[in-house]
């Protein structure tokens, strides 16, 4: 008994000489992935077992032949238990990242949807209350001369306008975020599609002054779906004069790269804050606090915020990507898609 008891003093000792070594070593190394804290934890196990093993075996006076063969097979014992526990440590670490990704991601998307379901609920009280406060007064009487309902009118068809261009967007960004938009792809010309879109925000444009430049020639072919590109240079062209101070410039570019072919949208808003440039295509973003639509020309030209949000979804569902910087003047907004052979 008493022997056995020295045996156990022994492997203790040396048991709890590896583990102070281990605990140390973890210190060290808190700020690493998890991976390299298994890895110490399992040398840490298995350099504990040997220790006390070689301690015992080297009291217990084993010939030197007996002793070899003991540390050779707690050697190959080690090495097995190492090399399982490095592999499957590794999983259980990646594991462990990607629940908690998944969490964080689960947790950024229902914060996304709660603010989008207030941002949008107020987008739409607002013009609600004024054309229930506007049709009241038509139904009332209150306003009779011909110059004031012909105004009212005017402003009940601008914000019905407005509202239904609110909801298309909703529409389209649900069906981008529930992976049901179906592109119908082919050899788009880009001028053309930018031609289209200048003449479409060329009377808002006109209002505000704001020039629209853009080449003649030199527009390369991609590969996309038309109505889709259409939207995305249209909701680009919005944002861009929407943010431009009267007598800017908006000036639209394009150009090949290898097999990607680029479309650039420049102009002159004075830039984005940097803190501002990640966030920029995130849902109902505005980059400024008040929720109300702005309506510097009375155009009722109001964004929900969601604009950018759907150039982002639709581009890379065409397997391209959209990217923004500051330039001298204001910021540019660089659209990169597949080039058509």
């Amino acid at each position: 008994m008493r022997d056995l008891a020295l045996i156990f003093g022994a492997a203790l000792v040396a048991a709890l000489a590896v583990g102070v070594a281990g605990a140390v070593a973890l210190r060290q190394l808190r700020g690493r992935s998890i991976t390299v804290h298994i890895s110490v934890l399992l040398a840490m196990t298995v350099g504990a077992v040997a220790a006390g093993v070689a301690v015992v075996a080297e009291a217990m006076f084993l010939s030197p032949h007996d002793l070899e063969v003991v540390l050779t097979t707690l050697a190959a014992a080690a090495v097995v238990s190492l090399a399982v526990g490095w592999l499957f440590g590794r999983r259980l670490a990646a594991a462990a990242v990607w629940a908690d990704q998944a969490r964080e991601r689960e947790r950024r998307i229902e914060k996304g949807r709660r603010d989008l379901v207030a941002w949008v609920s107020h987008d739409l009280r607002t013009p609600l209350a004024g054309l229930r406060a506007m049709a009241e007064a038509l139904e009332d009487g209150v306003v009779g001369d011909p110059a004031t309902v012909a105004e009212y009118h005017h402003r009940i068809r601008v914000e019905t306008d407005r509202m239904t261009r609110l909801v298309d967007d909703l529409f389209e960004l649900s069906r981008i975020n529930a992976g049901a938009l179906r592109l119908s792809l082919s050899a788009v010309p880009l001028g053309d599609v930018v031609s289209d879109a200048l003449a479409g925000t060329a009377p808002l444009a006109a209002a505000r002054r704001i020039r629209l430049l853009a080449p003649e020639s030199g527009w390369p072919t991609v590969t996309a779906s038309e109505p889709e590109l259409a939207r995305v240079v249209g909701n680009l062209l919005l944002n861009a004069i929407r943010y431009t101070p009267e007598d800017g410039t908006v000036r639209v570019d394009a150009g090949r790269d290898a097999d990607t072919a680029w479309l650039a949208v420049a102009d002159t808003c004075g830039g984005i804050p940097e803190r501002d440039l990640p966030r920029v295509f995130d849902v109902a973003f505005r980059g400024e606090r008040a929720r109300t639509p702005r309506r510097d020309n009375g155009d009722g030209e109001g964004s929900g915020g969601l604009g950018l949000a759907i150039v982002r979804g639709l581009v890379e569902a065409h397997g391209g990507r959209v990217e923004v910087c500051n330039v001298a003047d204001g910021c540019r907004f660089v659209v990169r898609l597949p080039s058509a052979a």
